[in-house]
Formats: structure tokens, sequence, C-alpha cells
């Protein structure tokens, strides 16, 4: 009988690194992931491709390109991309996207001639001695995905929104001026939370956060009952005009506010009367917590006592929603988390060279920001949501509205 020849592992390693055994390993390798990605963007909206079940939670929406160097070659993969958030396949690292956006900004500085010794410290310990072209290359790649991310359609209503802005220097005509970073962020009906716009405006008027409203609305964004923000003139009177809904003024912006009018000596006392108010059991008992503040405040700290009493409604207004929701409608709170992981990025650069650097990477932080939100924990439960969206379906459908009650 013949002997038969076998191969070691090591000569099967060498044969599939080489040659045909190369293309072979690199079709099966592609095989593979492409599985995988399907199997994870399944789980994650719900349901199979083209399978009808009550747990799906949006669609398929095609796919884009994306390279992928591996031992057996370059892999050209497929990504599949979905309607309502994004998808990032787990074997590529998602938090590896961040900086590569904050190389290619400190790249793109230093090529624009505009660095600084701090700017020159990061490239020096980065060892970035990379090529302009490949500056443009790595730059166009992140364009293209946080493009898709900022244009996205929203499906589905948004009963609660936040909006906030963040100040980041600009170099704009040869000057370098301040810009306002802003951010929307939003609770979907699902009872999930996620990252709807960003944009970068010359300042905070009324006409800019009109426009950033406006295109929300234009993506699909509907149903939202209530709006909280900081107290800017512009982006009040924006939201009175384009969504039409209740806005809550954040607290804690209120408070800080509050304190820096009276003495260090006065700012405990102050506190003391306000943070009850925010914390009450119900809105009649913030409102007589006001009325004693107010007695309280009105002599030796008249405007103090002048602030709150023309901010009593807006500071209250989350008090006529579900008490399960009002510790996290009360502030931007959970806007400001997001903002300081975006200073900690934006901080190594300083001066951005243009708008589009400075989207590049706030973006490239919110889109992990996202991803992370949508497939964990639900920021509301979907049953404590419920009031709130039959409201919303009174208001603008009274008819769907009374078949729900009557179901």
């Amino acid at each position: 009988m013949a002997e038969t020849k076998r191969m070691t592992t090591e000569e099967v390693v060498g044969y599939l690194l080489e040659g045909e055994g190369l293309d072979f390993l690199r079709e099966s390798l592609a095989w593979v992931v492409q599985q995988l990605m399907e199997a994870e963007v399944s789980e994650l909206i719900g349901a199979e491709r083209g399978e009808r079940t009550p747990e799906r939670l949006t669609h398929r929406n095609g796919y884009r390109s994306r390279s992928w160097s591996t031992r057996a070659g370059e892999l050209e993969l497929a990504i599949p991309k979905i309607r309502r958030g994004s998808y990032f396949p787990s074997f590529l690292e998602p938090r590896k996207r961040s900086e590569q956006a904050l190389v290619s900004v400190v790249q793109e500085a230093y090529v624009a001639g505009v660095s600084t010794r701090k700017v020159d410290q990061v490239v020096e310990s980065l060892g970035l001695r990379i090529s302009k072209s490949e500056v443009s290359r790595i730059c166009q790649g992140l364009d293209e995905q946080v493009e898709a991310f900022r244009s996205r359609p929203l499906e589905g209503r948004y009963p609660y929104l936040w909006l906030d802005a963040k100040v980041e220097k600009v170099r704009d005509g040869g000057r370098v001026v301040p810009k306002a970073l802003v951010l929307a962020y939003a609770v979907h009906e699902s009872g999930y939370r996620e990252v709807i716009g960003l944009d970068v405006g010359e300042c905070e008027t009324e006409a800019f956060w009109k426009g950033f409203l406006r295109s929300l609305v234009k993506r699909g964004l509907q149903g939202v009952q209530l709006v909280v923000s900081d107290a800017h003139a512009g982006l009040k009177a924006a939201i009175a005009q384009t969504l039409e809904c209740p806005w809550q003024r954040c607290t804690v912006h209120f408070l800080r506010e509050t304190l820096g009018h009276v003495r260090k000596d006065q700012q405990g006392m102050v506190a003391a009367l306000l943070r009850p108010i925010f914390n009450a059991d119900d809105q009649e008992t913030a409102r007589q917590l006001v009325g004693d503040a107010l007695e309280r405040l009105r002599k030796p700290l008249p405007k103090v006592a002048g602030l709150l009493a023309d901010a009593e409604e807006d500071l209250l207004a989350f008090y006529s929603f579900p008490p399960m929701h009002w510790p996290k409608l009360r502030s931007t709170n959970p806007l400001e988390r997001v903002n300081r992981e975006i200073g900690r990025r934006t901080d190594v650069v300083g001066i951005f060279p243009n708008d589009k650097a400075l989207i590049r990477l706030a973006a490239s932080v919110v889109i992990e920001q996202n991803d992370e939100w949508l497939v964990g924990h639900r920021y509301l439960s979907s049953h404590s949501l419920e009031a709130v969206l039959n409201d919303y379906k009174k208001d603008n459908n009274p008819e769907e509205a009374r078949e729900l009650t009557a179901a």
C-alpha cells in the first residue's frame, strides 16, 4: 500500500500564505467575515433579512465599502448599513475611528502650516511622517463615514431632545475665531438615546439654530414633546418657531449662573433655597418652594429673585412629564458628558485648520458613543414613554389616539 504523504502544520500554513493557497484563504476569510457581519446586523435590528418580526427596530439600508488589511492580503469589505443608528463590525475595533480622526486632524494642521508648539509636540510623540496625499486619503475615508452619520434619516418619534454647544477655536480667513460646535441628542420612542445632529456655526445666532433645527426636521425628526437646553435667546426663539413644543431650561446652568451673581459667603444659602425646587415631589410643591425662595431673596438679593421669577415656568416645565423621567429632563448633563469627551480630544489639537477638521474629529467621537448607546441598555423604558407618545398622538392625530385608547 502506497504511503500517504502528510503535510505538517508549518507546511499547511506556508501553502495557504503563498500562491494558490493564498487566494483560497483570502476568499474564505472574506466569506466568513461577511457572514459574521450579516449575523451581527440581524441581531442589532432584531430580524433576519426579509423577516417580519415585532422585535424589529429598523431596516437594512445597503452597504458601504471598507478596506481591511490582513495577513492574507487586503480585503474589500461590504459593511451593512442600517436606516436608524449605525453598525460597525466588532472585529474591526470601532474605537480606532476617533484616534484616526485625531491623527488626521493633527496631520492636516501641520500640513496647513498652522501648527503650534503643542501640535509639534504631538506630531513628534506620534512619530508622524506622512505625505499630503496620504493625509488626504485618510481624511476622505473618515469624511464619508461622518457624512453618512450626519445625514442619515431619522425614523420614528423622538419625544425628548437636548441641545448644547461647545466653543472651539478654528482658523478662518487667516484669523483664529471661536466657533460653536452644536450637538443634538434625543431619546427615541424605543427608549434608546441617540446623537441625531452635529454641526459647526459662526456663532449661536437664532438664524443658525433655526437652520440646524430645520435640517433635523427635514431628515425626519418628529414627535418632540420637550426640548432641554441652556437659556440662549436665539436658541429659545428657534425652538418656538421650528418645533413648537415646550422648552426646559437647564437647571444646572441656571444654578451656576445664579451663584455667579452673589458673594461666595452667600452661595451656600442660595443653593440651599434653589436645589429643593428641582427635586420636589410634584409641580405644586415646587411652585410653593419657588414662592418661599422669592420671599427669602427679594430683600437681600433682588437680582437673584428677579432671575428666579422670570425663569420659573421654564425651570419647572419637566414636572409636566412622567416622574420617572424628571432626573433626566431637568438638565443637559447627559450632553455635557459627551462634550467633555470631545473636549479631551480637541484639546490636543488646540486650533483647528477649518470647520471640516473640527466636524471630522467631533463626529468620530460621537459615532462611537452612539454605537455604544444603541447596543446598550434603554435610557428610558418604552412602557414609561407610552403616556408621552399618546399625548403626541392626541395633539397630532386625534382619530388614531381614540383607536389606541379603545384598544
